[in-house]
Parts: C-alpha cells; structure tokens; sequence
C-alpha cells in the first residue's frame, strides 16, 4: 500500500479542527500548518498525538500551501482545509488512486456546499472543482496567485468521481468576513500587478456577479440562503476595489 500525508494550513479553526482530523486519520502522516490561531486551534491541535503541527506566520495561501508541501514526508498528498470533509467512498477512491494512479500526477475533487447545514445546488457553486490529491514533487502553487491559489502541475490531471463535502460558512456574518479576507489578498494580488480601479470595477462588476449567480446560476432556487451568498460575493468584489484603490492612492 502506498503511504500518502495528509495537509492542512489554519487559522482560528477551533469549530473544525476536531472533526476534520479524525476525518483523515487513515492517512499515514498528518501535517497542521498554523497561522498563530488565538481561538483555541492550536490547543486542540496539541492533544493529536498522531498530528505534527508547525506554527508559521501567514503571507498568502499559495506561500503557505508550498511550505506544508515541504514538509510531506510521503511522495503522494492530500490537501484538506479545516471545514471539508471526506466521505467514506472518497477515501475509498483516494486510497485506490494512489495505489494505481493510471500516470495521473493529480486529482481533482467536486466540492459539494453546504451552508449551515442546507446544501447549496446552485449560486455559483455547482460546478466548484479543486485540486486537492497530487504528486509532491509534480506540484508548486503559484506564488504570485495569492487567493483561490492554483497549482503548476508537471503532468497530466483528473476529476475523481465521489465528491468532498465542504461545510464552507455557517452564517452570513461569517460569508462576509471570508469574502473580505480573499478580498484583501487579491487587492493585493491586483495592485502588484499594477491593476488600478474604475468606475467598471466598483459599480458594474458586482453587478454583474449578483445577477449572474443568482439569476443565471440560479442562486434563486436557494432560497434566503442563495440570496445572502449571491448579494455577498457581489459585495467581495466591491470589497476588493475598494482596497485596491486605498493601495494605489
């Protein structure tokens, strides 16, 4: 049997971290990379006998995700964050493809969402796929992608076919600081590009994206929920031009 490591990076994840850790515990090696959580994450994280955990100052998702990476003592990874969860045929599937990976250096997984606990068809969501099982040595994020990080693959990819269950925000509060949060990374993102803010970004675009998921990818059909999440990833793109343009003024 081929050995795999399991990864996660957190920050202030002391909802998750319990559950997601015994959801991966058939991996052959657990690697926590901490951002200095103050919320009793890193507490938690200390009674797994069986986790390694590294704290380490946040820079970016994709700075952070190459150093777990590093730290994989096995040539095959997994990357889970705190709030996904695996299903007992996506471990099934994990521990069968690592086995005979058919040439495939990573995989894809299909994320189902789930706010509170109401599924999510639509809003944006239903076609929501990421890598999250690959090859060490066949993958670097790219570093100056530093939200919604991406792979450089060095060979060829798949979808998985059983889905990861992603329990991604558990109130509109909640939505909205995240938004916030990529918001600020890719302000920055932008600005070291030497993108600068108009009329467009901070009155069209959100517009755009409001009536694209909610009416286009029938965030309709969601209820109240689809609602807030459609209304809140207008309001992240808002967000984003509005730090980008402190930045650059």
């Amino acid at each position: 049997m081929i050995k795999f490591s399991a990864l996660l990076i957190t920050y202030n994840e002391v909802n998750h971290i319990e559950d997601v850790l015994k959801n991966i515990d058939f991996a052959d090696e657990i690697i926590v990379v901490d951002s200095f959580s103050d919320d009793g994450t890193f507490e938690k994280l200390l009674t797994f006998e069986n986790v390694k955990t590294i704290q380490r100052d946040f820079k970016n998702f994709a700075d952070q995700r190459n150093f777990a990476l590093q730290q994989a003592m096995n040539d095959w990874v997994l990357f889970i964050d705190a709030d996904e969860r695996l299903t007992e045929s996506l471990k099934t599937e994990i521990i069968e493809t690592i086995n005979n990976p058919q040439g495939f250096v990573a995989f894809m997984v299909k994320r189902l969402y789930f706010f509170k606990k109401k599924r999510i068809r639509f809003s944006g969501f239903q076609t929501d796929t990421t890598y999250r099982l690959f090859k060490k040595n066949k993958v670097k994020y790219i570093e100056d992608k530093i939200v919604h990080e991406m792979p450089d693959i060095d060979g060829k990819s798949k979808l998985l076919k059983q889905n990861m269950l992603h329990y991604c925000f558990n109130s509109a509060p909640h939505y909205k600081s995240k938004m916030e949060h990529y918001a600020n990374l890719k302000a920055i993102e932008l600005f070291n590009k030497g993108k600068k803010p108009n009329f467009y970004h901070f009155h069209i675009r959100p517009a755009i994206k409001f009536i694209t998921n909610y009416f286009f990818r029938l965030g309709i059909l969601d209820g109240i929920e689809g609602f807030q999440i459609c209304y809140l990833s207008a309001y992240g793109v808002y967000y984003r031009y509005q730090k980008l343009k402190k930045l650059t003024t």
